[in-house]
């Protein structure tokens, strides 16, 4: 059975699912408004939702908070602030907890972005995409260049404490090297304290897949990549994990927790949790009703969740799934300290991994070399238990 010897840090992840529009590459739970925001009732069902989790809980302090979406900017400052205040009231939230809300660059989201820093939000994390107003058409986004850079200028005048993130698509249709270099120049010219830099993939049922654009291939997407990672290095951003820059300082504390095979509250409609039960010596999972009103309606009742134990053998790849995406890895030691279980049992795999050179050979840290991070996929193929 796991066994746990020092304490797991503790996140909580809300889910405010509703956007102003679907669009068509993404995969999350997101629904498009189609009236009033019944604003008032989602947050009674969130602060139900936590008081049927906070047994599950009792004592532990929470370190960070992301509330994600959808666009959860849509929501007034009154109804984040009313929700914070719930958290608050219910979680010993730390003094300095990151608070981060997820927000689109229109101007009516732009617009409360000083407000929702006074109601309790410390990071902003601002869905651009790209700046080219051609591609933002292609990837159905409601705003233009220059709603994203006022956006970025208003995140900062609204001095958030933990700073904003700016998300940033490449292997956009028609990209090249240069072009994706004169998009990200516009967003470092921005000043942002983190950069997400990811590549645009077609997920299942997205519109994108069902109807998928000509994207760039897969050599042109490399030098995408390697081109726009040398000019973010060169800039002063630190690359820490595979799709995540930020300025000396300034990491996402709530996305390292996950990386780091943390626990967090999953408070929403389709929001996903994990907690670790050392008395049971359990890890377990849990998953909330997807359709918003579905939860509307369970969540007081705390019927909006499902839970089931993450098998003792699958523990192995769920961790290193997400510790091998940071660039430095992880401390070895952390394995036992997140999985209960212990890291000798993975001599053979290790073991194949170093000698493919997909892993770095220092036995105090789990590290994915550079081949490694290149063909991650590959590297964690090793760890996965046959079903």
């Amino acid at each position: 059975m796991p066994n746990f010897t020092a304490p797991i840090p503790l996140a909580v992840y809300v889910h405010l699912p509703w956007c102003v529009r679907k669009c068509p590459y993404c995969d999350f739970n997101s629904h498009a408004a189609t009236g009033p925001l019944p604003e008032a009732a989602y947050v009674d069902a969130l602060l139900a939702d936590l008081e049927h989790e906070l047994p599950g809980v009792w004592g532990r302090r929470v370190d960070t908070v992301f509330i994600g979406g959808g666009t959860p900017s849509l929501f007034s400052p009154e109804a984040i602030e009313r929700l914070l205040a719930g958290l608050r009231a219910r979680l010993p939230l730390r003094p300095d907890a990151e608070i981060t809300l997820e927000a689109n660059p229109g101007s009516v989201e732009a617009g409360r972005y000083a407000e929702l820093r006074a109601a309790g939000i410390t990071r902003l994390s601002i869905g651009v995409q790209s700046f080219d107003d051609d591609q933002l058409g292609r990837l159905g986004r409601i705003h233009g260049r220059r709603e994203a850079m006022r956006a970025a200028e208003a995140a900062h005048a609204a001095g958030y404490p933990d700073g904003f993130n700016l998300d940033l698509m490449y292997g956009l249709e028609q990209q090249t090297p240069a072009t994706a270099l004169a998009d990200l120049a516009i967003a470092i010219d921005l000043e942002p304290a983190h950069l997400s830099h990811y590549q645009l993939t077609l997920e299942p049922n997205t519109l994108f897949h069902a109807r998928p654009p000509v994207l760039p291939d897969d050599d042109t997407v490399a030098d995408i990549e390697a081109a726009c990672r040398a000019r973010l290095e060169a800039r002063g951003y630190e690359r820490y994990e595979i799709s995540a820059y930020a300025q000396p300082g300034r990491r996402c504390r709530h996305n390292l927790n996950y990386w780091e095979f943390g626990d967090y509250l999953g408070l929403g409609a389709g929001a996903h949790g994990k907690r670790t039960d050392p008395h049971a010596g359990e890890i377990r999972r849990t998953r909330k009703a997807r359709n918003p009103r579905d939860y509307l309606e369970t969540a007081p009742r705390g019927t909006a969740g499902h839970e089931e134990t993450v098998p003792e053998a699958e523990l192995p790849f769920e961790f290193l799934l997400n510790a091998l995406r940071l660039i430095d890895g992880v401390p070895a030691p952390l394995y036992a300290e997140r999985t209960g279980l212990a890291l000798e049992a993975l001599e053979v795999p290790l073991a194949t991994a170093r000698a493919r050179g997909l892993l770095e050979a220092d036995p105090q840290r789990l590290r994915a070399s550079a081949h490694g991070l290149q063909f991650v996929n590959d590297l964690l193929q090793l760890f996965m238990t046959p079903r």
